[in-house]
């Protein structure tokens, strides 16, 4: 009989319930998305989070329920995230996950989602037909994390939707994660919220249009050299070198100024914001991101390569950047190495990813205790 599990996600600012079949079939997948609450603030206000979770639950559960074409009474199960993320915000969704587990009769599955996160990658890669070769490297990268992880199947029988991962952390960022310094950087330069997505389209327009720039209006950002852990990342100096570089030339402050007026105005389209940069500007932003790629890639390709890995597998909110995905795919072939990526919507928060994840646990009896509660700093290995 197949195995139905609902799964619950809010970590951050998305509301989020989804219906898995046996960790690899989607039924329904519903987020409900805080981004304009959270854009006039430049970032995520965990007490609005909170509130927002609370309005959005229950329906969002119900139209995960009602795409599904199932009720209450057809799960097997309830997986929901109880870390790592922000305390209010994950214990809506686990409260909710806790009094309607009882309420069924349905085990709860406690979730970690940086966990979740993996499981994406595979859930996309069953529906492609093409499974990741393990052990792999996974880089998880995405506004409050960058990580990278060895990754193993757990057991002997089974594909890997049904044995689960073993993990081991190999690095990780020691100060702004990826997709923070997007965040920074765009609040900078008055770009908009959230900063990844209108940075990379910039970015790619300036790509595409050939765009030669002279000395004066480039900043060149060179490799981020790392002491000890060679796996570790730090992106705090790429992102205060643009401040110093933003403060050094007053230049920047009237085009700046237009720019927070068209997004006064509701202007947030990189057609729009676009015009309203100077060569020096899109030049910086081209830049930007050509560093924070490149250091992405250069240090997960390292690892694979430390490791005998030849399979890479990226997450996370910050993989859906077309920078990366371009910049993997061209040197991770060269490298022997097979890289997956999630589709951009399984690359965000989803809770399809938390109900695959949550399938080989119920098969292993990994049932959540009553006392369960929501852990902010929960680490994945």
């Amino acid at each position: 009989m197949p195995t139905r599990i609902l799964g619950i996600e809010s970590s951050c600012d998305e509301t989020a319930a989804a219906i898995v079949v046996d960790g690899r079939e989607i039924l329904s997948s519903v987020v409900a998305s805080q981004l304009d609450i959270h854009r006039k603030y430049g970032g995520v206000v965990p007490e609005l989070a909170s509130r927002e979770h609370l309005r959005q639950i229950v329906p969002v559960v119900r139209e995960a329920l009602s795409q599904a074409g199932l009720t209450f009474a057809d799960l097997d199960a309830v997986g929901v995230t109880h870390g790592p993320g922000l305390v209010g915000a994950l214990l809506v969704g686990l409260t909710y996950a806790k009094v309607l587990a009882a309420e069924i009769g349905k085990p709860l599955i406690p979730v970690n989602h940086l966990e979740g996160h993996v499981h994406a990658v595979f859930l996309e890669a069953h529906l492609a037909g093409r499974t990741p070769t393990l052990p792999a490297v996974c880089l998880i990268v995405s506004g409050g994390h960058t990580l990278l992880y060895h990754v193993q199947t757990s057991g002997e029988e089974g594909d890997a939707a049904e044995r689960g991962f073993q993990f081991r952390r190999l690095g990780g960022t020691r100060d702004d994660a990826a997709g923070e310094a997007y965040d920074k950087v765009a609040r900078l330069l008055a770009l908009g919220y959230p900063g990844g997505p209108i940075i990379d389209q910039i970015a790619s327009r300036v790509v595409a249009a050939g765009n030669v720039f002279a000395d004066e209006d480039r900043l060149n950002f060179g490799p981020v050299k790392m002491k000890g852990n060679a796996h570790d990342f730090s992106f705090s100096g790429i992102k205060t070198a643009v401040l110093y570089y933003v403060r050094e030339h007053p230049e920047f402050t009237g085009e700046i100024e237009a720019r927070k007026k068209a997004l006064e105005q509701g202007l947030r389209k990189a057609a729009d914001l676009a015009p309203l940069c100077s060569p020096r500007t899109l030049s910086l932003i081209s830049n930007f991101q050509s560093a924070v790629v490149r250091d992405l890639t250069t240090r997960t390709l390292a690892a694979a390569s430390e490791t005998g890995s030849h399979t890479v597998l990226v997450s996370g909110g910050v993989a859906a950047n077309s920078a990366l995905r371009k910049q993997f795919e061209a040197k991770a072939g060269p490298a022997g190495v097979d890289v997956f990526f999630p589709s951009r919507a399984l690359s965000t928060d989803n809770a399809a990813m938390i109900a695959a994840a949550a399938y080989p646990h119920l098969l292993a009896g990994d049932i959540a205790a009553d006392e369960l509660n929501a852990e902010p700093n929960l680490r994945l290995a």
